[in-house]
């Protein structure tokens, strides 16, 4: 799935060594971040979000074949989750 959201994105966009990847996986979920230079924002967002949409699609299709869920954003780096502290009453 990452590799196919970084083909694409150096597809549209006018600098492609700017196009990052990351993944995070958990159980059946993957979470892509897809990140761009500054200018090229629009252009993966495209107009109304339509290309964004588009590419969302083809991933929750891709991702129903092989058991799985994807979520894919577009902006900033994914946020680190602390780690789950027990609940002290």
């Amino acid at each position: 799935m990452r590799d196919f959201v970084e083909y694409v994105a150096r597809g549209l966009v006018d600098e492609p060594e700017g196009v990052e990847v990351e993944e995070d996986r958990r159980r059946d979920r993957v979470s892509l971040r897809l990140n761009v230079a500054e200018g090229d924002m629009g252009k993966v967002i495209g107009k109304g979000g339509r290309i964004a949409h588009a590419l969302r699609n083809l991933l929750n299709a891709a991702s129903v074949r092989d058991g799985y869920r994807v979520s894919l954003d577009i902006g900033e780096p994914l946020p680190r989750r602390p780690s789950r502290q027990p609940r002290r009453w």
